[in-house]
């Protein structure tokens, strides 16, 4: 090929990239700030300084380091935008993002942890990942791209994101091997300047996988010195390390019950291995079916961890997820949070969408993470963890609305009194701008988690999904060769007479576990609110419902709104084609039609099989 050709295609191989990279694809996410270089920065040269110098609308900003503030993290904001002061350069990252935002008053974060929980594989894969493969890891070994890595913790420190676990709870004892210690290095020096401290996730197993060692007993005085070097190890590489999550005697994974040794047994050999870095632990309660097989598998949680409740050491914290038994549309809070009160707890959120259509769905999760925090008081957590639904995709998230969840995380584990329409408001000016009236479209995220609540497992139905891979409905699941808690067969309970788990005193007792006024409101059927109806009683088709309706008419027109609420969010979408770029528009239409026929199917596969059981006597 001559020269003069060569160089022809490679203008047009520019050209064509250039064209991809200036492409409305999303992957700019709500950083869509215009390049403006007009602001006038002094004082403190930090990122701050830079983000400022590029992107902000005012005129002049001091930025100033102020050691009498109150929180690390915190930031005061002066004279109308044109004084930052902070007690660190993190805090005037913090600021000068509430100032590209257009805020003008102070703030500090409500949360001390504000982490983000990566399920990612080292072989790339993520479990529950529904964005492509991972930002960190390749099965090829090769590191993470350091420029996407730097975006990413950019983008978090834009929401107040202050930690990332770089790996699956599912976690390989390869991942504490030197050659993968190394990777955690180079990404932890990136994520530092950010305000993001790195964890990563162990499996309690690694002495014997690594180490050579015959057990992982925690009370084994050569495991807890291998732990110690390894904690020893990690800190010379990243000094400032957070700690390790851990998933312990959970679907398989090994932990302290191998060696009938407790929780607080592991998770405390483990703490005394990081404490001298001011290192924690953070240990999640999701476990079922180790001690406790054969009870009901919302009840685990709290029979498993409360004898332990007051032994941790003081660098331990209970990690919990929202609700008792696994990420659904909903459920009522995990009694959990009741129960353990003298152990330190984190809130487990799923970002991804792992059970609310993936990322086909449009579900924005803002009202559900509110909801929970209407029933556990902000105050009484140390700090919130949402799983992750980050990947290679363009737009990094699989669907462009599956942003909206990731940026609501992070507000509100900055601010849990944060509004779920407030930020939505803020998500949907920075993503697609001003022009155009957007208030349809906030109408159709604010109204989506309840539409997927109808169109899925209304009235506290739970878990019908199909096995495995959790999308779509399967009501008549039920696999004999594996645990009857994994089948929805268990959940949903339909029979002759009715439907729903009773788990009132006459059931499982699982009402026992909380705290008055729930105890009483959840135990009775009368009282029991109609949004957790059956997950809390098995009851009759007959029985009449709020509306009138019986229960067999009020799941049918439950599923059917659920669909019309759908068809609605593709009108929505259709009228605001004019104001919305053509590719993003284009890509969330096709998602939306598949989510109206996924609605569809939902709301038929679901009353054919429930309407098996109907005597139809009385209506």
């Amino acid at each position: 090929m001559n020269t003069k050709i060569k160089k022809g295609m490679l203008t047009l191989l520019a050209l064509f990239v250039a064209g991809i990279a200036s492409a409305e694809d999303g992957s700019r996410l709500w950083l869509r700030y215009d390049t403006v270089r007009k602001a006038r920065v002094t004082g403190q040269e930090c990122i701050a300084a830079q983000e400022l110098r590029n992107f902000y609308q005012g005129e002049t900003v001091n930025l100033v380091i102020d050691p009498t503030m109150p929180s690390d993290e915190g930031y005061c904001i002066e004279d109308g935008g044109s004084t930052l002061r902070a007690k660190t350069e993190r805090g005037l990252l913090y600021g000068a993002y509430a100032l590209l935002r257009g805020e003008k008053q102070s703030s500090q974060p409500f949360f001390k942890l504000r982490i983000l929980n990566h399920w990612d594989n080292l072989d790339g894969t993520i479990e529950r990942g529904y964005a492509g493969k991972s930002i960190f890891w390749s099965n090829d070994g090769a590191e993470a791209n350091p420029s996407l890595v730097r975006e990413y913790a950019r983008a978090c420190a834009s929401i107040g994101i202050n930690g990332s676990v770089l790996n699956n709870v599912n976690a390989s004892p390869k991942m504490l091997s030197a050659n993968y210690l190394a990777q955690v290095k180079m990404i932890a020096d990136i994520l530092r300047p950010y305000g993001i401290r790195t964890y990563l996730s162990v499996n309690f197993a690694s002495p014997m996988a690594l180490g050579g060692l015959k057990t992982a007993d925690p009370l084994n005085p050569k495991v807890a010195a291998w732990w110690k070097a390894k904690a020893k190890e990690i800190y010379k590489l990243i000094p400032d390390f957070g700690g390790f999550l851990v998933k312990a005697n959970s679907e398989g994974q090994p932990g302290p019950g191998d060696y009938d040794r407790s929780h607080s047994d592991g998770a405390n050999m483990l703490a005394r291995a990081v404490a001298p870095y001011g290192g924690i632990i953070i240990w999640r309660s999701f476990v079922y079916g180790a001690k406790h097989k054969g009870e009901d598998r919302v009840k685990q949680a709290v029979s498993e961890f409360k004898p332990d409740d007051g032994k941790f050491l003081s660098n331990v914290i209970l990690q919990s997820k929202n609700g008792p038994l696994d990420f659904q549309p909903r459920e009522p809070y995990a009694p959990i949070f009741d129960q353990m009160v003298q152990t330190p707890q984190m809130a487990e959120l799923q970002i991804t969408q792992e059970y609310l259509g993936q990322s086909e769905h449009l579900v924005y999760l803002a009202p559900m993470w509110r909801e929970f925090f209407s029933f556990v008081q902000p105050k009484r957590l140390v700090g919130i963890a949402g799983v992750a639904n980050i990947g290679l995709d363009r737009n990094w998230c699989g669907h462009h609305f599956a942003q909206a969840n990731w940026y609501a995380f992070g507000r509100l584990a900055w601010n849990p009194m944060l509004k779920s329409e407030e930020i939505a408001t803020e998500w949907l000016s920075a993503t697609f701008g001003q022009q155009g009236n957007l208030s349809p479209i906030l109408s159709m995220m604010l109204r989506s988690r309840e539409a997927c609540v109808d169109y899925m497992m209304p009235l506290g139905l739970h878990h019908i999904f199909k096995f495995d891979h959790h999308y779509g409905p399967e009501p008549d699941g039920f696999k004999a060769n594996y645990p009857i808690e994994w089948c929805p067969v268990y959940y949903h309970k339909a029979d002759k007479e009715g439907i729903g788990f009773n788990r009132s005193h006459s059931g499982t007792n699982a009402t026992a576990q909380y705290n008055e006024p729930y105890c009483s409101l959840y135990d009775d059927l009368s009282t029991c609110p109609e949004r957790y109806l059956l997950w809390f009683h098995h009851v009759p088709w007959t029985y009449r419902t709020n509306s009138g309706r019986t229960l067999w008419e009020e799941l049918q027109y439950r599923y059917q709104r659920g669909v019309s609420e759908v068809e609605d969010f593709c009108n929505i979408w259709q009228e605001a084609k004019g104001i919305i770029d053509e590719q993003r528009w284009q890509e969330v239409d096709e998602r939306l039609q598949h989510q109206l026929d996924n609605a569809c199917e939902w709301r038929d596969v679901c009353l054919k099989y429930f309407k098996t059981y109907q005597t139809y006597q009385t209506y």
